[in-house]
């Protein structure tokens, strides 16, 4: 405990933490050292880092805000904890996207934009004559800077006769214009072209060029009187009919439609197109005329941050301090294995683990003093050669003075710690127990860890027998493929094995293994099981996303109470009306509004966050009414539902995958990304397989622990042995190390990678000189880590 005397206490102390699953934790961890927090996927080390450490460190913080304020920050809730005692302040870089728009980039995340902006304003060469802008004038996202065509965004959306009339052999009448609405204002509008005298039956490309031009683009809004056919049975009045062209149509849904379904229609008929006016650069001719050693900025912004700050030669005073500037935050993200990027790279299309990284960066010119860094998996889509520099990264956080709590499942992140929080022993209600917090080394001390038997190699690798690879099995063939950094790559994918790809960050996995589609030969089925949301609002979760809470309401309506009731399937359902909590409208919890607060959710009072009324909670099955179970855990309801074949299949399927520890009822939206795979794998395994699938995964480990790892390949390694093909993209060696082919891209990032390095069985590839992976992955088949 602390020092009577009121000396610094060094460490952060934990009492009573009940967050989640964790039991009535404590835990003391020193202050200014590397601490990572492991345990199995499940057992509660997020709920400790982040939802327990973090998250009161965050409510102390707005405890000292004026209440005016408070209203404008995202807030997070108390935590369940007696007490924490020694504890700074917090900044947390998770793996969460905010929102991202196509408008931010690279540039706006790392604040690099803002000082190349500022070279270019200062110390730019202007053509004779120009006046000097200012940095906002370099920025695409501001008034002053952005091309008046596009408005910033480099590529316009438009239309072309081929987007709106697919089938030219079809006519008007026969719906030849596939952009129009359906139903009546579709019919609306042929019989309005029909009444201006347009022939609505010849095939489309039949009708003269002219007519044509007009009838899709004309922005002329004619009013004309309408005489519609009459039906036998009801009488059609002349009505007043305006005429809209496709192309109105078309853009006026995509702009102003509520329907998210309409402006997704409406945009399948547009076709982009890089700016005519500004060429993709997003800028003004004004900025674009000013240069910097021959450069404007648009071509600065699309380099590799590589190649950027080898470019920037300074002469002068002034410019020599920007460079330098520029240089110095560029050093990090280099470090971190993201020299690749460059910075008109738009946010949306780096991976959660490169963002986080970037974040990572950012922080190390921060010259904050005494936080603590709370971090969620930063080795996430990190090639084991990048690891090193990580931990170079964090320690340099560490030594300015901070301390670095990381959550961590990569073996060379723990090894390079100066503590270890390991929680478990399992997930869920088997875990939220602290087994260790110490040294590394004394974890070999814990039997019951199951991080320790990989971090101290306790059992022996086990050889598993690659498969062979014969010709008679058949290859799927993929490319030429020019994209990205990939310039006529073309690459062999054996069927009937497993298969990893491999490569650093940057290297061009992704990109490569995105050009297999369902119509490539050889194919078959094709599977994709990514990391992305099973839903995006709490209303989705684990039982409707694999369709066993279907079966469950069906098994509830069949009660002998239900039937006497005259409750159907509907009634068991918290998104309808009718069996639902009509108060919070089957949510479980409502909004509270605070006077200078921001709105916060307690449970519903009137369901208590049950989500159902008080009529459909009295129907039960075994003794449980239907919010009771979907508290149950999956692990419990296998147990519950033993005898009921179509939830136990299903429920089977998830503990195959690791996943017994979440609850029936688990909202989408505590999922992380590798439990939603793992849920979208269970879901692909339940179904009955006939002919061949191919199944491709993007980093299947990401978030797992070895433990998990190992369960999840048992399963993709059964999908091959039924007679499948499984196709992953991955880091973990030991992953690798267990293919039968493996496929090495790079030998770099960006532009220094792009091409097929190796590729052969790991044994082969492990040989191969030049390849970034292949030490590794020598090393995952003599270590099996």
């Amino acid at each position: 405990m602390p020092d009577p005397n009121g000396s610094h206490d060094p460490y952060v102390r934990v009492r009573g933490a009940r967050e989640h699953n964790l039991q009535g934790v404590d835990v003391d961890i020193p202050r200014d050292v590397l601490a990572v927090f492991t345990g199995v996927s499940g057992s509660g080390k997020s709920s400790l880092a982040f939802g327990t450490i973090y998250a009161e460190a965050q409510r102390r913080y707005f405890e000292s805000v004026a209440p005016y304020a408070r209203r404008l920050i995202h807030q997070v809730g108390a935590p369940k904890v007696g007490e924490i005692t020694g504890l700074p302040p917090a900044v947390s870089l998770e793996q969460r996207r905010s929102a991202p728009t196509s408008r931010s980039s690279v540039g706006t995340v790392t604040n690099l934009s803002n000082s190349l902006r500022m070279l270019f304003s200062r110390a730019g060469d202007y053509p004779p004559g120009a006046e000097r802008l200012d940095s906002d004038s370099f920025s695409p996202n501001t008034a002053v800077g952005a091309c008046p065509e596009c408005h910033g965004l480099g590529r316009v959306h438009r239309t072309t006769e081929q987007s709106l009339v697919p089938d030219p052999s079809l006519s008007i009448r026969e719906g030849a214009i596939a952009a129009w609405p359906g139903a009546w204002q579709g019919k609306n509008l042929r019989d309005i072209l029909d009444a201006l005298g347009y022939d609505v039956d010849r095939p489309w490309r039949a009708l003269p060029a002219e007519q044509r031009e007009w009838i899709l683009f004309t922005d002329e809004q004619p009013v004309v009187t309408v005489h519609p056919v009459r039906d036998a049975d009801r009488i059609q009045r002349p009505y007043q009919g305006t005429y809209m062209s496709a192309r109105r149509y078309v853009l006026k849904t995509f702009a102003d439609s509520k329907s998210q379904t309409l402006r997704a229609k409406a945009e399948g008929f547009l076709v982009s197109a890089p700016c005519p006016v500004c060429g993709g650069s997003r800028l003004r001719p004004e900025a674009l005329a000013v240069t910097f050693a021959g450069r404007t900025i648009a071509d600065f912004a699309a380099l590799p941050l590589t190649e950027l700050a080898a470019s920037l030669v300074a002469r002068g005073e002034t410019a020599r301090f920007l460079t330098d500037d520029l240089k110095s935050r560029i050093v990090p993200i280099v470090e971190l294995g993201l020299g690749y990027l460059s910075l008109d790279r738009a946010t949306p299309t780096l991976s959660a683990g490169e963002l986080q990284r970037l974040r990572l960066a950012t922080q190390l010119r921060s010259g904050l003093f005494g936080v603590v860094y709370v971090l969620d998996e930063p080795s996430a889509g990190l090639h084991p050669a990048d690891t090193e520099a990580l931990l170079t990264v964090l320690a340099r956080l560490k030594a300015a003075g901070n301390s670095v709590f990381v959550v961590e499942h990569q073996l060379d992140v723990m090894r390079g710690a100066d503590w270890l929080v390991d929680v478990g022993p399992l997930a869920g209600e088997h875990g939220g127990r602290v087994l260790h917090s110490g040294p590394v080394e004394q974890l070999s001390e814990v039997a019951e860890s199951a991080t320790a038997r990989f971090l101290f190699d306790r059992s022996p690798v086990v050889k598993r027998e690659v498969r062979e690879v014969r010709p008679g099995h058949g290859w799927l063939t993929v490319g030429p493929v020019d994209r990205h950094n990939l310039r006529g790559v073309t690459a062999e994918f054996p069927l009937g094995v497993f298969t990893a790809v491999t490569g650093v960050s940057g290297s061009g996995k992704s990109t490569l293994v995105g050009e297999i589609t369902q119509e490539r030969e050889g194919v078959g089925r094709l599977v994709s099981v990514d990391q992305k949301p099973i839903g995006r609002t709490p209303r989705s979760n684990l039982a409707t996303y694999t369709g066993l809470f279907d079966v469950v309401r069906k098994v509830f309506a069949g009660t002998d109470e239900a039937r006497e009731r005259g409750y159907g399937v509907g009634r068991f359902s918290f998104n309808v009306a009718g069996g639902r909590c009509e108060t919070c409208q089957g949510e479980g919890f409502v909004s509270v509004e605070l006077l200078f607060l921001p709105s916060t959710y307690a449970p519903c009072p009137d369901c208590g966050g049950a989500r159902y009324n008080p009529a459909t909670l009295e129907v039960t099955y075994r003794g449980r009414n239907i919010a009771q179970v979907l508290d149950l855990t999956v692990e419990s309801a296998a147990d519950f539902f033993a005898d009921t074949p179509a939830v136990a299949r299903s429920l089977a399927t998830l503990l195959d995958v690791g996943l017994g520890y979440l609850r029936l009822g688990q909202p989408a939206t505590e999922l992380s990304g590798g439990e939603a795979q793992r849920i979208k794998l269970a879901s692909e395994l339940q179904r009955v397989r006939g002919a061949h699938t191919l199944y491709l995964l993007d980093e299947p480990t990401t978030g797992l622990h070895p433990a998990d790892v190992e369960v999840l390949m048992r399963q993709l390694h059964g999908l091959v042995d039924a007679g499948h093909t499984v196709i992953v993209v991955e880091h973990d060696m030991s992953v690798v190390a267990g293919a039968d082919w493996v496929i090495d891209l790079g030998p770099g990032g960006g532009n220094a990678g792009g091409r097929i390095v190796a590729a052969g069985t790991p044994g082969e590839v492990a040989r191969v000189e030049g390849s970034a992976t292949a030490p590794y992955l020598a090393r995952a088949l003599t270590s099996g880590t």
